[in-house]
């Protein structure tokens, strides 16, 4: 307990500032003192002793669309830093997305579908590899890492992606398929949504997808030193929550006339392309998990399970 208030006086003002530029004059955020002292301090502390100052300690943040990774990606890459005084990186596997190029390649050579970002296959895997392999060696060099615009839909120019100069202690990894396993050929064979029975009805699409989860995706999240799992009650709750995330990202873009913001149809039919993984690792990753934190309705964190001590 002493640890956790002390933290909050140090972290507290860093914290709420940057809750507060997520937020919009309709979406306040509620319970953020509870999280922080409940939840996310109390993670932090179980994060910074497994980290092991020879090497990254690798950090996979999973949870469906629009259950907050991000934001709480960002809050625990705070306290590490300020409180816990550790060098910390984190990036989305979003940024790792294929250019639209690459993508269009692959649903030419492949399948149609493939041009939506999203799913495993439409990652750039061996940049993802190089970055998990560069950023472990013994003498470190400064790395570049790639940065993603979801407005245009497409890859930012090299001037304006990431850089890391120094080692970095903790890397947080996160995304909504980070440590995703594959299915069994049975399951894969039934449509669970109107896109994959009228889109993929000869399996193309999620056969491939689900090789890569078998394959280059497993070496990938093998890597991983832990998996935290934020968890929605179920995939309408994840519909809800992403709309929202949409609408915000309208709110926040400049030039709205250049963008590849998605109406709510688009975001429903996007959303069809993760359904199956989504729902996939609610049946499954609390059982492989490190640790599940369990999100009611309103977002917010009510319980959290840690399997690995």
């Amino acid at each position: 307990m002493k640890i956790t208030d002390e933290c909050f006086s140090k972290v507290k003002k860093d914290c709420f500032k940057f809750i507060k530029s997520q937020e919009t004059l309709t979406e306040k955020f509620k319970g953020k003192e509870k999280m922080l002292k409940s939840f996310l301090i109390p993670l932090c502390d179980w994060i910074a002793q497994k980290a092991d100052k020879k090497r990254p300690y690798f950090v996979g943040l999973a949870g469906g669309q629009g259950t907050g990774k991000t934001t709480i990606s960002s809050l625990i890459s705070i306290i590490l830093k300020k409180y816990f005084k550790k060098n910390v990186f984190r990036v989305s596997i979003d940024d790792f997305y294929k250019t639209r190029k690459d993508r269009l390649k692959l649903s030419k050579s492949i399948h149609p579908m493939l041009m939506t970002r999203g799913v495993p296959g439409t990652h750039d895997l061996k940049l993802m590899q190089t970055f998990f392999k560069n950023v472990k060696q013994k003498s470190f060099k400064s790395i570049k890492v790639p940065k993603f615009d979801k407005s245009v839909d497409d890859r930012y120019p090299k001037k304006k992606w990431y850089n890391i100069d120094k080692k970095p202690d903790i890397i947080i990894f996160e995304g909504w398929c980070v440590g995703a396993r594959s299915e069994t050929n049975k399951t894969l064979k039934k449509s669970i949504n109107s896109l994959e029975k009228t889109k993929d009805a000869n399996l193309i699409w999620r056969k491939y997808v689900n090789k890569q989860l078998k394959t280059k995706y497993k070496k990938l999240y093998s890597q991983l030193n832990c998996l935290v799992y934020l968890k929605a009650k179920d995939f309408l709750l994840l519909q809800k929550w992403r709309l929202k995330q949409e609408h915000k990202l309208w709110l926040t873009t400049k030039n709205k006339s250049n963008n590849k913001i998605m109406s709510k149809g688009d975001v429903i039919n996007f959303m069809q392309t993760y359904q199956r993984i989504t729902e996939n690792m609610f049946k499954k990753a609390p059982k492989y998990a490190s640790i599940i934190m369990n999100l009611n309705s309103n977002h917010i964190i009510k319980t959290a399970v840690y399997k690995d001590k």
